[in-house]
């Protein structure tokens, strides 16, 4: 009875074994380190599909972390997880083992992976104990100017967990760190315009979160109906409503744009340029709207013409606006010192 029970057994073992894709991969084998690394750096990120991706590796080459604009995505080599005893249902973000925490492994890929991806929401961050600090630092490149910008960082860690346990284990327990790293300071720019007439050409934007931003013009004070260009263009000072929104990011931030500024080339270098405001100082013909209370901030303007343009029938002018996502207790007291 015994022989035929552990017999038994073993055909079980071997049989698991058999299914495990993993029992014969080259990556079956002890988890590398998890030295973290110092990630890449927000400007070194690669576009694909309309989209900029940043890619944070550390010195632990089992797993790769993808830092989107709306989502972050971990991918983890299944099989040293398989080589170190755990499976894909006892690793979960953050020690928290529940459903919207936990990946789902790919074995449709070379080598398998398991895969996390959890939008960034506060609701998503909460819920899985992911760690956000927002930091202050010098501006550089476009932004060196600004004595103060700040960036996002979002961290946490993949660990294991030994459903077998007790007061002692025999296995090493498995983490992997990860983190993303995000700038808070954008340039939203490139619609064109032309006046007498203004046609509007929206272009694709790089950056880590301006994909969630986008700048739409309007006709009327109350932001309900976009701008339509007339065949023969917009006539000089025709109202114009500019509205820059955030989309499918955390409430965490709200919107405040910096300054806002027309060039007669979408080129920023050796471009005449005008600003409509920069802070609280403004044209005299740019009324503010809400700038810094939300995720959408408004302005408008009347249209005109560079006198550069003075030989030709349209004047054409890109708009530009530096943008700031910034948590919400910072974006009151910025929003409070502007009014006094």
């Amino acid at each position: 009875m015994w022989l035929l029970l552990l017999l038994y057994q073993l055909g079980l073992i071997l049989h698991s074994r058999a299914q495990n894709p993993c029992s014969t991969h080259p990556t079956f084998r002890e988890p590398a380190s998890n030295k973290p690394r110092t990630p890449l750096q927000p400007e070194e990120c690669v576009y694909s599909k309309k989209l900029w991706f940043c890619l944070y590796f550390t010195a632990n080459s089992d797993i790769t972390v993808i830092c989107g604009p709306q989502k972050m995505e971990l991918r983890i080599l299944l099989c040293p997880i398989y080589f170190g005893g755990y499976n894909e249902t006892e690793m979960a973000l953050n020690d928290v083992f529940k459903p919207e925490c936990m990946g789902t492994a790919v074995w449709t890929v070379d080598p398998p992976i398991l895969r996390f991806v959890f939008p960034i929401t506060e609701e998503a961050i909460t819920a899985c104990a992911t760690k956000i600090k927002i930091s202050q630092e010098v501006g550089t490149g476009l932004f060196s100017d600004y004595s103060s910008v700040q960036f996002v960082n979002i961290s946490g860690m993949v660990n294991s967990i030994d459903p077998f346990a007790g007061i002692i284990t025999y296995h090493s327990e498995m983490f992997y760190i990860f983190s993303c790293r995000y700038p808070l300071q954008y340039l939203v720019n490139n619609t064109e315009a032309s006046v007498s007439g203004v046609s509007l050409v929206m272009k694709d934007n790089n950056g880590s979160f301006i994909s969630t931003l986008n700048m739409r013009l309007f006709e009327d004070n109350k932001y309900t109906s976009q701008l339509q260009m007339p065949s023969t263009g917009l006539q000089l000072k025709t109202r114009i409503f500019v509205e820059v929104r955030a989309t499918n990011l955390t409430t965490r931030f709200n919107v405040l744009l910096d300054r806002c500024y027309a060039t007669t080339s979408q080129f920023l270098i050796n471009s005449t340029y005008y600003d409509l405001f920069v802070g609280c100082n403004r044209d005299g013909q740019t009324v503010m709207g809400v700038n810094g209370e939300g995720q959408e901030a408004r302005f408008s303007f009347e249209a005109f013409r560079f006198v550069e343009h003075r030989n030709q029938s349209m004047s054409t002018f890109y708009l530009h606006c530096a943008t700031r996502l910034c948590d919400r207790a910072s974006a009151v007291l910025l929003h409070q010192v502007r009014k006094k």
